[in-house]
């Protein structure tokens, strides 16, 4: 792999990028870093792709805005920029966590820019509020996204004793998973660089957001139908999204451009990682059924 830099604005982008053909650009989520799809590079290199994978905004000092905005359709922007700065027209678009639900936000902005979309670990939006009424444990095993709305005192708590917060996220979201210590640390790593931990929290504050303008775009963004044929991979083992919601949330009728879910037996919240076999296996897959 290379290391690259993308842009938007007076922004960068730290990004590793591998392979020649069809653009793959991968999108981490939250507590992670692009190191998240290095089990997916090769095989996607491999099997004939140009694989990008991009820090996200916020997550080193070089990509966070000065009026501190992270408000989801900047991502949106950020990811139509830099398939523009790589040279594509189109991009097949992979996300995890956060990754996904921009992925998702990215599909109902511009379908005619993606190939394909595929998120791990989020369920589709446009049900997820119902699929949550439907399945109440959800809020319980969404309880740190209200906890970061403490300013102050959670901003203490996940920097507190090296980051134990960080690991009791990953433990509990893939709590059969077996996490290599160096994962760990490349996570701690990036949380201590200057402005990363206050942009990760921003992405959850913001999202409490319902007044603004940029909220209330992104809402109706969230509700509209995705024309991008969209693969959704879930972990029955997540305890961060439960599997369960995918029954309720993947309505046939939101996905015009097609959707197909898949679920896997032994992986939690960080599936690709977990499973990389599996995962790799359904993601080449949808991919290779969308090529140009």
């Amino acid at each position: 792999m290379k290391q690259i830099i993308l842009k938007n604005n007076q922004l960068r982008f730290s990004a590793f990028e591998d392979g020649s053909g069809p653009l793959v650009l991968c999108l981490h989520g939250f507590p992670d870093n692009y190191h998240s799809y290095d089990q997916q590079i090769p095989t996607l290199v491999d099997a004939g792709y140009r694989v990008v994978v991009p820090m996200m905004r916020g997550y080193e000092a070089q990509s966070q805005p000065t009026d501190g905005d992270y408000h989801l359709n900047h991502m949106v922007e950020d990811v139509l920029t830099w398939v523009d700065q790589l040279g594509e027209e189109k991009a097949h678009l992979v996300g995890h966590d956060w990754g996904a639900v921009i992925g998702y936000l990215t599909a109902n902005t511009v379908p005619d820019r993606l190939l394909s979309l595929t998120t791990f670990a989020i369920p589709p939006l446009q049900g997820l509020s119902v699929a949550i009424r439907k399945n109440p444990r959800q809020i319980l095993l969404s309880w740190y996204t209200m906890f970061f709305q403490l300013r102050g005192l959670s901003d203490w708590w996940v920097e507190r004793s090296d980051w134990k917060f960080i690991e009791k996220l990953w433990h509990d979201w893939s709590p059969t998973w077996d996490i290599p210590e160096r994962t760990l640390e490349s996570i701690k790593q990036t949380f201590r660089q200057p402005g990363v931990k206050e942009a990760a929290l921003t992405y959850y504050r913001h999202s409490f957001d319902s007044r603004s303008a940029q909220a209330k775009n992104i809402k109706n963004t969230m509700a509209l139908k995705t024309l991008t044929p969209t693969l959704a991979i879930g972990g029955w083992d997540d305890g961060c999204m439960s599997a369960k919601l995918y029954d309720s949330a993947a309505r046939p009728d939101d996905f015009p451009g097609g959707l197909s879910v898949e679920r896997i037996r032994g992986a939690g919240h960080f599936l690709h990682q977990e499973a990389p076999e599996k995962a790799n296996k359904l993601l080449l897959a949808w991919l290779k059924k969308y090529d140009l």
